[in-house]
């Protein structure tokens, strides 16, 4: 598997054979093409159509993020695995309401589950606050399975979680971290501003993960499939968001590996994480990512990277009608 390479400094992007080359004031750095497989560009660079060319042939994805950490959008090279098979069958999926109703609740049941995991995780250690939170979010689990609609499901998904971060200040201590309540654009405080940028790592890396097989990521089932470019990655990224983003803000907080200090406050309104801040959450999320867990089916450990891709297989092999779709739980 190829490596993910964040760029955080402005210069150029050039080619040189085989060689990606990042020039800036610091000088040359060269990165070989065939260890790459996304490159997560939150600096201001130059590149060009060759460049580009480059990274289609080699399969190499361009996230790109503004000055304040905010996504942007991804240069999608163009797809190598793609299926006309499965591209059909997954529209198939979700032109039929009933079937895209039923993968649509997996997602979001899968979701809270791994909410409730993440609280439970901290319940045990004597945080018993969180079991009236953990209770409630069973019962949203329980009316989202009795929905017969997307948009009143999407409801319940968007109900469960403002409850599910009603617990954060409990698990956080608060202080100048405290959540109040969940804004995103922009963020207005700390916390949110973390979840946010967070959150939006979360969803390029399962693009990434996506890409790496048949299915189309334009298609999703919980997210409506519209106008916007991809739709399926924000679907699996729900059921990742509690156990990878929200597991790892409690760890740097708690740790005080990220600081208020971390933060700065748009001119037109709004926190986001700064340029000192956002180096310590990147080597936080790439480990996190590269992390491994035993897998309960395989009985071998596989990172958390490796099961977001195996998520999106499942998927395929759900709409191929070859095995029913059960989304992934954490079993702490």
């Amino acid at each position: 598997m190829g490596k993910t390479l964040y760029v955080l400094s402005s210069g150029e992007l050039k080619r040189k054979e085989n060689t990606i080359i990042i020039e800036g004031s610091e000088g040359r750095k060269f990165i070989p093409v065939e260890t790459t497989d996304e490159m997560l560009i939150f600096g201001e660079v130059d590149l060009n159509k060759r460049f580009l060319e480059f990274c289609t042939a080699n399969k190499v994805m361009l996230h790109f993020f503004n000055h304040y950490g905010y996504y942007q959008g991804t240069f999608y090279p163009r797809e190598h695995m793609n299926s006309g098979a499965v591209v059909l069958a997954q529209a198939k999926h979700y032109l039929d309401s009933n079937k895209r109703l039923t993968l649509a609740k997996k997602f979001v049941t899968g979701a809270i589950e791994n909410m409730k995991k993440a609280l439970q995780y901290y319940s045990r250690r004597g945080n018993i606050e969180l079991d009236s939170i953990i209770e409630k979010l069973t019962v949203f689990s329980n009316y989202a399975k009795e929905q017969i609609g997307i948009s009143e499901l999407m409801g319940i998904e968007g109900n469960a979680r403002d409850c599910y971060y009603t617990a954060f200040d409990l698990i956080t201590g608060g202080g100048s971290f405290s959540m109040k309540k969940r804004s995103k654009r922009p963020p207005q405080n700390r916390i949110n501003a973390l979840i946010s940028f967070l959150n939006s790592m979360c969803y390029v890396t399962t693009l990434a993960q996506i890409y790496k097989t048949h299915i189309d990521p334009r298609i999703g089932f919980l997210h409506e499939t519209n106008f916007r470019r991809f739709s399926l990655n924000l679907d699996i990224a729900e059921i990742f968001k509690p156990i990878i983003v929200d597991r790892l803000i409690f760890s740097l907080l708690n740790k005080k590996e990220i600081q208020a200090k971390h933060f700065g406050a748009q001119s037109g309104g709004g926190i986001y994480l700064s340029e000192k801040g956002r180096p310590i959450v990147l080597k936080a999320w790439e480990e996190r990512l590269n992390s491994t867990i035993e897998h309960p089916r395989l009985k071998r450990n596989v990172s958390y990277r490796s099961l977001i891709r195996m998520e999106a297989y499942k998927i395929e092999k759900h709409i191929l009608h070859d095995e029913e779709y059960q989304p992934f739980a954490m079993r702490w």
